[in-house]
């Protein structure tokens, strides 16, 4: 276990690389010059010369990477072009707010799609099962910041159920609970219907399974041989789905952020991109990515916690 976890930890350092690199150039290519953004639009030519030289604008682009790459090593992803605020500074306060609002949305929806999976498995072809179906495409079908707008007029407006804007405060007060529900639901609710959709292909596949069939011959009962033999049997594909849809959760977490006004890190992304504020991108970016690398990493050593015969590969 340790020595595939090892292993899939180096892997994930050229991946890291990568996005650096392409983050990186992806900023040089934006038409926007950060020393322009810095000086302001009635700054003179060698006000702007000089914040270029000042910044290391000026040295060719290999010189500005390997710089880059140095202060990254020192734990300095730089200083905010805009408010001149230690880039670490202001992603210290948004990564928690995200962190919470991630597990809010997994929270619910990862068990619901679970058991709705499972109950649309068991009763295959029921009327049942096509409900099920049919809420897991919408889910899938639905944009985020649709969901959120219509959480948001008719939850948080019409009806004044639950604020929609901002962060009420930590997850253990009331008013953070509150503040948290229509985000949450709006992340979450299309998580489930691919977790749904996965979960009932596995658990239909495990059904048939000759251990299955040994199961029930044995007199157990059925909601034993459900999710002991057939449910923890198909969580490998279900796991897997999960992990790559977690992933895709912090884009949706940016919209989520965006629409809610939710102070995290996906809003703080969105802000210094329109903005301009080039080191902010940057080190947002490297969050999320490393956000992304992590939970893929996570997933990795969970197959081998389930299968072990992933442990061997």
């Amino acid at each position: 276990m340790l020595r595939h976890a090892l292993h899939r930890l180096i892997l994930a350092f050229p991946v890291m690389f990568g996005v650096l690199l392409i983050g990186f150039l992806l900023m040089q290519v934006v038409p926007t010059d950060p020393a322009t953004v810095r000086a302001g639009p009635t700054a003179t030519p060698d006000v702007i010369a000089a914040i270029r030289a000042d910044l290391g604008l000026d040295a060719p682009l290999h010189h500005q990477f390997a710089l880059y790459m140095g202060r990254l090593l020192q734990g300095d992803l730089g200083v905010s072009i805009i408010n001149n605020v230690p880039v670490t500074q202001e992603l210290s306060a948004t990564i928690g707010p995200t962190l919470e609002l991630m597990a809010a949305s997994l929270f619910w929806s990862i068990p619901l799609g679970i058991l709705l999976g499972t109950l649309a498995a068991y009763w295959r072809g029921s009327l049942m099962d096509r409900c099920i179906m049919a809420v897991s495409v919408a889910g899938v079908s639905v944009p985020v910041f649709f969901l959120g707008l219509l959480l948001i007029w008719f939850v948080g407006f019409q009806w004044q159920l639950l604020p929609f804007t901002g962060r009420g405060g930590p997850l253990w007060t009331l008013d953070g609970i509150k503040a948290i529900i229509l985000p949450a639901i709006t992340l979450g609710g299309v998580f489930i219907g691919p977790v749904a959709r996965m979960t009932r292909t596995a658990v239909l596949d495990v059904l048939t399974a000759d251990h299955v069939r040994t199961a029930r011959a044995k007199g157990l009962t059925e909601s034993l041989v459900v999710l002991r033999h057939a449910l923890r049997n198909a969580l490998v594909p279900v796991v897997t789905l999960i992990g790559l849809q977690i992933g895709f959760l912090l884009g949706g977490a940016v919209v989520t952020e965006t629409v809610f006004a939710w102070p995290g890190v996906g809003r703080l992304a969105v802000g210094a991109i329109l903005s301009s504020d080039f080191p902010m991108a940057q080190g947002t970016i490297i969050v999320l990515s490393l956000g992304f690398i992590v939970v893929n990493l996570v997933v990795d050593v969970l197959y081998a916690a389930l299968d072990p015969r992933i442990r061997e590969a």
